[in-house]
C-alpha cells in the first residue's frame, strides 16, 4: 500500500521549526484533548502527529469526541495513527478516564448556528458546565498544564475608534441579549474563563487561557458560519463571491498553522491564569477580504455585495492587539493573510 504524503507537510514543518524545544516536556507523556475533531482540534492533531513521529517522542493523545467513526471518515490518517486514541463521550458527562496525563486541552465549543437557535441552553451548558467536567478531570489527572480556547467574543462588542482589543480591555458582551448567539458564545467563554480562575485558585491548576478571533486554513468549514469559509468555497465554484451584508465589518485572520504554533506555546510556556489574545493583528474588511479570496484564484472571479453601507454608520470591529502573546511568548503572524488565503484554497481543491 502506498503511503499518500501529506499535504499539509509544508505547514506541519513550518509549525515545527516555530516550536522547537517545546515538544520535551511531552515526551513520554499523555495528553488529552477535548474537541479534537474540529478545526482546531484537527490542527493540534496533525502538528502532533508531526512532531511525535519526527522527534520520537513516544507521547500519546486522547481525543474525546461523540463520535469515533465520522472522525475516521474526516481524517482517517489521524484516526489511524499509532499516538492517538479516541475516547467516547458528551463533554459535559463523559466517564473520566483513569492514569495521569501531563497535559489537558479543552477546545471543544459547538457553535453551529441551527443548534444555537433550536436549544441555546444546551449550547450554554456544552461551553460551561462541559468545561466544569474537564477541569474536573485536569486536576484528578493530575495535569501540569490546562489550556482553555476562549473567544474574543468575551470582549462584547467592539467599540468602533478602538482599532484593536488588548487583554485589559473590560467590554463585555450584554447578558441580556438572550437572541444573539454571537453575544451569548461570549458569556459562555466569559463564565468559563470563570471557572478556570477558580479551579486555578482552589486547587492550584494551572490553566491557561487563549482568547481566540478569526482564522482561516485547512479544515475550516466551507459551508457555515465563517464568512472567509464560504468565500473560498465560492472561489472554488468558480464564483460569484456572494456577501450577504454591506462589506464593511473589520476581521482579521490567523492562518491555521501559525494558530497550532500559539496554541502549543500558551499551552507549555504561558502564564497560568493570564489570558492571550490568539490573532492576527492585519486588518481587512470583509469586502477586502471577498476581494483578495477573488484575486486568489485564476482567472479572479467576481464579488457582489447585497446591500451598499448605510451612510455615516462606523463599521464594526473585531481585531486584536496581540502585543502580549508577542512581547511574551515571542509569537507572530509568520503567514500573511495573502498567501494564507492561497495555501486554503489549494487544500480546498485537494480535498475536493
Amino acid at each position: 500500500m502506498v503511503t499518500r504524503p501529506n499535504p499539509l507537510a509544508a505547514d506541519l514543518d513550518h509549525v515545527l521549526a516555530h516550536t522547537v524545544g517545546l515538544w520535551e516536556d511531552l515526551r513520554g507523556q499523555r495528553i488529552f484533548i477535548t474537541g479534537g475533531t474540529g478545526f482546531f482540534g484537527c490542527w493540534l492533531l496533525e502538528s502532533f502527529a508531526w512532531a511525535n513521529d519526527r522527534l520520537g517522542l513516544g507521547a500519546t493523545a486522547l481525543v474525546l469526541t461523540r463520535d469515533p467513526a465520522a472522525f475516521a471518515r474526516k481524517a482517517p490518517h489521524l484516526a489511524s495513527h499509532p499516538a492517538i486514541r479516541f475516547h467516547s463521550g458528551d463533554v459535559r458527562s463523559f466517564d473520566l478516564p483513569s492514569g495521569h496525563f501531563a497535559h489537558v486541552i479543552h477546545a471543544a465549543t459547538d457553535g453551529d448556528l441551527k443548534l444555537m437557535a433550536a436549544d441555546p441552553l444546551a449550547v450554554f451548558d456544552i461551553n460551561v458546565l462541559g468545561t466544569r467536567r474537564v477541569l474536573e478531570f485536569a486536576r484528578q489527572c493530575g495535569a501540569a498544564n490546562f489550556l482553555f480556547t476562549s473567544s474574543g467574543a468575551v470582549y462584547g462588542r467592539q467599540p468602533p475608534d478602538l482599532a484593536q482589543l488588548a487583554e485589559d480591555y473590560r467590554g463585555a458582551p450584554d447578558p441580556t441579549d438572550a437572541q444573539s448567539a454571537y453575544g451569548a458564545a461570549g458569556e459562555e467563554k466569559r463564565a468559563a474563563e470563570t471557572l478556570c480562575a477558580l479551579y486555578a485558585r482552589q486547587h492550584g491548576l494551572k490553566t491557561k487561557i487563549a482568547r481566540c478571533f478569526s482564522f482561516v486554513g485547512p479544515y475550516l468549514p466551507l459551508d457555515g458560519k465563517f464568512a472567509v469559509g464560504n468565500f473560498i468555497r465560492d472561489a472554488l465554484r468558480g464564483g460569484p463571491i456572494r456577501i450577504g451584508g454591506d462589506g464593511t465589518p473589520v476581521r482579521s485572520y490567523l492562518y491555521a498553522a501559525d494558530l497550532a504554533i500559539w496554541l502549543w506555546t500558551i499551552l507549555l510556556r504561558g502564564t497560568a491564569g493570564r489570558p492571550y489574545n490568539v490573532g492576527a493583528e492585519e486588518a481587512v474588511s470583509i469586502a477586502g477580504l471577498a476581494q483578495a479570496t477573488a484575486r486568489a484564484v485564476q482567472p479572479p472571479v467576481a464579488v457582489e455585495i447585497a446591500r451598499q453601507p448605510a451612510p455615516g454608520a462606523a463599521a464594526e470591529r473585531y481585531v486584536p492587539s496581540t502585543r502580549r502573546a508577542q512581547a511574551e511568548l515571542g509569537l507572530a503572524q509568520w503567514v500573511m493573510l495573502d498567501e494564507a488565503l492561497r495555501r486554503t484554497l489549494a487544500w480546498g481543491r485537494e480535498a475536493a
